[in-house]
């Protein structure tokens, strides 16, 4: 493997970049990750391997469950890269919203029961948010964030709010809140020269002020679980900054819950340091298609099933 560690950072992808199938070919071909896949099942009392692996889709989609499935497949494809590669420790990792607790565990930071437990919770706490205060998420094309920040400010009312919850890369963003707002958002966006405003298909508004109903638990759920400093920084959602403490970590998963993910930021902080080469670890390569919109001239590598580390090692 010709990577060089010190300019190589690795990437955990967030929700959507699940898919039927993931961690299967890793599971067969690798031991190390079959234990992973094992624990899991043992710890939950159900068998989270077989809907990621067979399905059905319907429920792998459903949040409770495909939250805990991607931190699962990211985990299993570290800990295989590092069995194979003990001496290669990159200089940085990232996670796009749920992914950033894949990359504490990564990290040595957040053990990798103690993650389960909390990918978990925060599937349930995020399903019962949307329950409880419906609202709705839509991709933005074509159109710099400080328009589109004013755009969702003017959007809003004291009751109905919108707000940029993902700056994936230029160009490509997501916002959040209430439905009434988002619409008036979408509008508002076209109006201003948005290639494209389209409403997901997803009855939660994460990272907005939605989720304060459930910030309280989510809060208690991350301070019960152990947390030390990790042994390599993590780049932050919230503020796009390397953490080297276990604070950090936890102020920043919590802070994530109603804040703007800021991945275009997060990418640049790794350009400016020195990165040159990403590894997405765990299902799809979403987050390697964002960082070729923001850096084209770094390597990118997915890592997530079998032919992927034989790439890897003949990179």
């Amino acid at each position: 493997m010709k990577l060089n560690s010190q300019t190589t950072a690795f990437l955990f992808p967030g929700q959507g970049s699940q898919a039927v199938g993931m961690g299967k070919d890793l599971a067969s071909q690798y031991p190390i990750a079959r234990q992973y896949f094992d624990e899991a099942d043992a710890l939950f009392g159900f068998s989270l391997s077989q809907l990621m692996w067979d399905g059905p889709k319907e429920q792998l989609d459903e949040t409770v469950n495909t939250q805990p499935a991607l931190y699962l497949h990211s985990v299993a494809a570290w800990m295989t890269f590092t069995h194979l590669h003990a001496e290669a420790q990159p200089a940085a990792l990232a996670g796009h919203s749920l992914g950033e607790l894949s990359a504490l565990t990564a990290s040595g930071a957040l053990p990798f029961a103690d993650g389960l437990k909390l990918v978990r919770a925060r599937g349930e706490l995020m399903k019962r948010a949307g329950e409880s205060n419906p609202g709705g998420m839509a991709a933005i094309l074509g159109v710099d964030i400080p328009t589109l920040e004013k755009v969702c400010a003017d959007s809003s009312t004291a009751d109905e709010i919108a707000q940029v919850a993902n700056d994936n890369c230029p160009g490509q963003v997501v916002i959040s809140g209430h439905k009434p707002a988002l619409e008036r958002a979408m509008a508002g966006a076209k109006a201003v020269g948005a290639r494209r405003a389209v409403a997901l298909a997803v009855s939660i508004a994460a990272h907005s002020p939605l989720m304060a109903s459930i910030q309280s638990e989510w809060n208690a759920a991350v301070d019960s679980c152990a947390m030390t400093a990790p042994k390599i920084p993590v780049i932050s959602n919230v503020h796009a900054k390397p953490m080297t403490t276990a604070d950090e970590l936890r102020a920043d998963i919590k802070a994530q819950m109603q804040s703007r993910v800021r991945w275009t930021e997060s990418a640049q902080a790794m350009m400016r340091s020195g990165i040159q080469a990403y590894v997405e670890a765990g299902s799809g390569d979403v987050l390697l298609g964002l960082v070729k919109r923001i850096d084209s001239a770094a390597q990118r590598f997915p890592l997530g099933a079998p032919q992927d580390f034989s790439a890897l090692e003949s990179s």
